[in-house]
């Protein structure tokens, strides 16, 4: 697929909230901090990060919730209230989105996971890097390109 073709479209549990992304994820994670817990309900969260330039809303209107900071938007639908995607506050060259919400499950899998501080003892992924916080700053460029070169 040619990179002007490049388009994965998705949708919230109950539909209304549409979103599109038109370039490929420079990465993909899984967090295990307790925030990312309880939002999801589950064990981690998984996120695609995608270009912010590459990434939309093509239809509904999201609503903030989540942890109403100073740092984080957490992006749902306002009818079924899934956690869509999120925005870091001042990192605007990307956006964090739940890879579960496009029609093709792919993105899924997670190529770093984070925060495994706070993981819970039996959880598991098959993330090919695995960081007790965040990565350091200097890693991402390594880590992008490395991940650009296995898709």
């Amino acid at each position: 697929m040619a990179i002007d073709d490049y388009k994965l479209a998705g949708t919230c549990r109950c539909g209304r909230t549409a979103i599109e992304a038109t370039a490929a994820p420079i990465m993909t994670s899984a967090c295990h901090c307790r925030g990312c817990q309880r939002m999801s309900a589950s064990a981690y969260s998984l996120t695609a990060m995608f270009p912010s330039e590459a990434f939309r809303v093509s239809a509904g209107t999201p609503v903030r919730g989540g942890i109403k900071g100073a740092q984080l938007e957490h992006n749902f639908c306002p009818d079924c209230m899934t956690w869509m995607f999120t925005r870091i506050v001042g990192m605007d060259d990307f956006v964090n989105v739940r890879p579960t919400m496009f029609d093709d499950p792919a993105l899924s899998r997670p190529f770093i996971e984070t925060m495994t501080a706070e993981k819970l003892p039996w959880a598991e992924t098959p993330a090919k890097h695995s960081y007790a916080g965040f990565p350091p700053v200097e890693d991402y460029g390594r880590l992008m390109a490395e991940f650009a070169a296995e898709r």
